[in-house]
């Protein structure tokens, strides 16, 4: 029954993964439809537990609160299909990751094969969720200000990331790491700090393209003139000067991404050379840089979808996010792998 129990909370934190990335999906899918303020109020949504809200509704509910007018105007109104999208971002995060979070709180202090590593990644998974609750609710009275919605991706970031914690040390206590995630010792001690950094810079990389996706007019801060002068170059420039950080956030973030790609090349390099094709390590680290690589190109395809009329290809800003969000996180977890192989191997 204990070792039932233990295979259990596996998947459950398995599944609790799977459920963050579909939240961190379905968060970029409101911003491209526009809609991180179709539910101006929290946890409510226009007052109800709904989302189907008519613009007769809206309209009336914004009468009863002036203070919560729309951003764009007083007579801004969302459809349904947008009002959903909120809505069902909220049910998911709310009442079943939060839920689930806690009922593996619970679950992993009933098995006796764990040890207090299984606890405290546990307890940092609860923190972390509360945490993240706390800032959806302060991006929704800020009306999605960039800085809140950068931090909401972040925050959950590191929550997913607490969770592949808390898998690695439950799936190590019973004896079932697989080989594709063993880490080796003998390179664990050296490249733990050098993975950390990496992945710090690949998270603020992240950050800085959060921001600019979220602020008016930043989007075209380095033109949209096609090929060559608004990319690669910034309008027309290879290193723009920044009169405006926040207009000119899009010239900041691509100097992040084109100094975090040169790293992850880098470190693939001497990685390969230095652990060589078949250690678990490498294929990490490359998997990451090549899906970081892949993710700069669909940023410039994004920049060169624009249209005059139809402005840009928001599909791929979704694209953008996801694969930007994999990278990350296929890093990050290199990097807590090889930390929990050094601990084991002192």
């Amino acid at each position: 029954m204990t070792s039932f129990s233990a295979n259990d909370c596996r998947r459950l934190t398995a599944g609790l993964v799977v459920i963050t990335f579909l939240v961190i999906a379905l968060g970029g899918l409101i911003r491209i439809y526009d809609a991180g303020e179709s539910c101006p109020d929290w946890p409510t949504c226009f007052g109800t537990w709904g989302f189907d809200v008519s613009e007769a509704d809206q309209e009336a509910w914004y009468e009863d609160n002036p203070d919560e007018v729309d951003s764009r105007g007083a007579g801004h109104r969302y459809t349904t299909f947008q009002i959903f999208t909120e809505w069902a971002h909220r049910v998911l995060a709310g009442a079943v990751l939060g839920p689930l979070v806690l009922v593996g709180w619970f679950l992993v202090r009933r098995v006796e094969e764990f040890s207090s590593e299984v606890g405290l990644a546990s307890t940092v998974s609860v923190a972390l969720i509360i945490w993240q609750g706390a800032i959806g609710w302060l991006t929704v009275r800020m009306d999605n200000e960039h800085w809140s919605v950068a931090l909401h991706l972040g925050s959950a970031l590191a929550f997913m990331l607490s969770l592949v914690w808390l898998w690695l040390a439950q799936t190590r206590d019973v004896d079932a790491l697989p080989d594709w995630i063993d880490f080796e010792s003998e390179t664990a001690s050296v490249w733990g700090p050098r993975l950390l950094w990496l992945s710090l810079f690949a998270l603020i990389s992240l950050f800085s393209g959060a921001f600019v996706s979220t602020t008016v007019g930043a989007n075209t801060g380095c033109g949209v003139d096609g090929l060559y002068d608004s990319w690669p170059l910034c309008q027309g420039e290879l290193l723009p000067e920044i009169h405006d950080w926040v207009l000119q956030s899009q010239a900041i973030h691509r100097f992040l991404v084109t100094t975090v790609g040169i790293g992850l090349l880098a470190a693939s390099l001497f990685a390969r050379k230095e652990m060589g094709l078949d250690s678990t390590l490498y294929r990490w680290i490359a998997a990451s840089t090549v899906l970081y690589i892949v993710n700069m190109l669909i940023g410039a395809l994004y920049i060169l979808s624009w249209d005059m009329s139809e402005g840009f290809e928001e599909w791929l800003s979704l694209v953008h996010l996801l694969l930007a969000s994999l990278s990350f996180l296929i890093l990050s977890t290199a990097y807590v792998g090889s930390i929990t192989t050094k601990e084991e191997s002192v």
